[in-house]
Parts: C-alpha cells; structure tokens; sequence
C-alpha cells in the first residue's frame, strides 16, 4: 500500500521534475560562442504542454517556482520568468480545450504565439530595469531556436506521459 501510494506521489510530481530539470540544462554552460543568449528557454516548453496536458499536476505556484528558478538559474530579473510561466499558464489553460482533439500544428502554431509573446516581455522587463536596450537580436534567435526544438520536446513529453502519468 505504502509503495503505490509512493508511485502514486512519483508519477504525480513528474512534470514538475521535467520541468525543473529542463530549467537546469537551459543553463548548463555549452562553450559555444554567444549560446548564453541565444539558448532555447526549454523550461517554457514544458509549462506550455503540461499547462494543456496536465494542468493539475502543474498548478500555479510550482510554475511560479519554475520560473524564480530559472530566473535566478539565468540571470534575468527575478520574477521575470516566474511572472511570464504564470501567464503562460493562465492563457493555455483557458484555451486548452482548442489545443485538446486538434492536430499538432494548432498546438505549434499556438506555442510560437505564446512564446513571441512571453520571450519579447522576459527582454522588455530584462531592458527596463536593465535601464538600458537589450539588443532584440538575440532575442528573435531565442524564439526562432525555442520554436523549431519544440516538436522534439512535445514528442519528449508526451512519450514521458504514457510512460509515467498513464496511471495516475
């Protein structure tokens, strides 16, 4: 009884693990010039899938904490991130049932919306308490990165829910 209850708590905090874990590799120094910049914000990825997956096993305040986690991780303001997961969240979730049942491609298309959207707001915050412009470039290499791994992450995902969260 103990051991599925502890199965039970393991597949449920999975995505949240997945989460935090993409959040620590988006950081991991790769020795390639200007990558620090211009590195795919993975931990957005995964808000945005689970937020239409599983939204009860990504609730608000973990998404929050991802996103102080990847603001400190990084170096952007703090709350930055936190402040863009949340909205992230609070959009997909209000629009999941138009992603649920459709093809891939409407949940792409809906994840570069998203992303333009919340990696322009991470430079607009990072600029103005910056007090200084950030120079857009590196962020519309960001967003291009971020929008063209997304398929093999969601493929990621969504293997790691069959495999993990098919129970629970």
């Amino acid at each position: 009884m103990l051991w599925n209850r502890l199965d039970l708590v393991a597949r449920s905090l999975s995505p949240m693990a997945i989460t935090l874990l993409l959040v620590m590799v988006s950081v991991l120094p790769m020795h390639i010039p200007f990558f620090g910049t211009v590195s795919p914000v993975l931990s957005l990825m995964a808000v945005y899938y689970w937020s239409i997956f599983r939204p009860d096993l990504m609730p608000s305040f973990a998404v929050f904490g991802a996103g102080l986690f990847q603001d400190i991780l990084s170096g952007t303001p703090l709350g930055a991130f936190a402040l863009v997961f949340l909205l992230v969240r609070v959009v997909v979730v209000s629009q999941r049932k138009s992603f649920i049942g459709n093809s891939f491609v409407v949940m792409w298309w809906g994840f570069m919306l998203v992303t333009a959207g919340s990696l322009v707001l991470v430079w607009e915050l990072a600029s103005l308490l910056n007090m200084t412009l950030i120079s857009p470039l590196g962020v519309a290499f960001q967003v291009f990165l971020t929008f063209a791994l997304f398929p093999c992450f969601a493929w990621l995902f969504f293997r790691a829910q069959q495999a993990f969260l098919r129970q629970s």
